[in-house]
């Protein structure tokens, strides 16, 4: 018996009568991590890692939701259920499930190199693994974390030293804290947009170090702009928002940033490789760390991973989900 089958409504877990990050309303979900595509208002109980009720509450409001702590088993129509970490954004999870002696996991999104801002990716032994390929394909290697930030603070400094204000676009929930945790800051003042310092808040309120930060609208002398660094998302990009900064550099964080048009497109002076999502070599290691020996992948490359994990002599087919609508542009 499969243990999660692919259903409208997402993924489910026959025996346990529960879905996984369903994309439409259903009575019983299961939450990986916070980003929208994921984590959808409209369910009727959710259930998710404690680190990352904050988030989701911030995110749905007011819903049904209950926590289990990190490798802590809860069992459901005979189903034993575990979150276990991602590494992905704060509170993201695998979810490990036991039936009759056949363990599953569903991975939801994850990196492999810990950032800090949040429990670093598990591996978790299991016979069959649900992984996605948001960045499954061999171009997409991620520089070490040492030498991209050397390379935001050096941009930010020289910025600086010309009297310009950096404005650095990132996604607000995850990468605007991972960069954050990264900066040097005895650059200047850090300033963010108002959607980031609400989640700046969770994080912190969750014992995550990020140095000083200031909404933008906060601040009253124009002056502290000239060498400061501004968070924004992408949404921030060509909106009277910027209008305030006068002449300014900017740039974008992503991991589609490896490919030179996809910065070209995004009309930036400077794009910095950076993924909350595991880079070709970290998405095989991980696979290898499961002993998985069925493995299902999800949105993105799910084509040529399939293909290679296969070569590899392991059992790999295609989930159809609607995961990765979110982090299409700004993973």
């Amino acid at each position: 018996m499969d243990l999660i089958i692919a259903r409208p409504e997402g993924l489910y877990c026959p025996p346990g009568d529960f879905y996984i990050d369903p994309w439409r309303s259903v009575d019983r979900a299961i939450i990986t991590h916070g980003h929208s595509d994921h984590a959808r208002s409209g369910n009727g109980h959710y259930l998710c890692a404690a680190p990352g009720k904050n988030i989701l509450l911030s995110r749905l409001g007011d819903i049904a939701l209950d926590t289990l702590p990190y490798g802590v088993p809860l069992t459901h129509n005979g189903v034993q259920l575990s979150f276990h970490p991602a590494g992905h954004v704060l509170g993201s999870a695998q979810v490990r499930l036991e039936y009759r002696g056949e363990v599953w996991v569903a991975s939801g999104d994850y990196k492999m190199e810990s950032d800090g801002t949040c429990a670093p990716f598990e591996p978790v032994p299991c016979h069959t693994f649900i992984t996605e390929s948001t960045f499954g394909l061999p171009i997409y290697r991620w520089p070490a974390q040492v030498e991209l930030f050397n390379d935001i603070n050096e941009w930010w400094r020289n910025n600086a030293a010309e009297n310009r204000t950096s404005v650095l676009f990132c996604y607000a929930f995850g990468k605007a804290q991972r960069v954050l945790a990264g900066l040097d800051a005895s650059i200047g003042p850090i300033l963010t947009h108002g959607a980031v310092e609400p989640l700046n808040a969770v994080y912190r309120a969750e014992g995550v170090a990020l140095p000083p930060t200031y909404k933008v609208s906060d601040i009253e002398d124009k002056a502290l702009y000239r060498n400061a660094l501004v968070l924004a998302p992408p949404s921030a990009q060509g909106s009277l928002w910027m209008r305030r900064f006068g002449e300014y550099a900017d740039a974008f964080a992503s991991g589609w940033m490896q490919l030179r048009g996809a910065r070209r497109r995004r009309g930036v002076n400077r794009g910095f490789v950076m993924s909350d999502h595991a880079d070709w070599p970290g998405l095989h290691t991980a696979i290898q760390s499961t002993g998985a020996t069925q493995v299902f992948v999800t949105h993105g490359s799910t084509a040529i991973m399939v293909r290679y994990l296969r070569e590899q002599g392991i059992d790999a087919r295609v989930f159809e989900t609607e995961y990765g609508e979110e982090d299409s542009t700004v993973a």
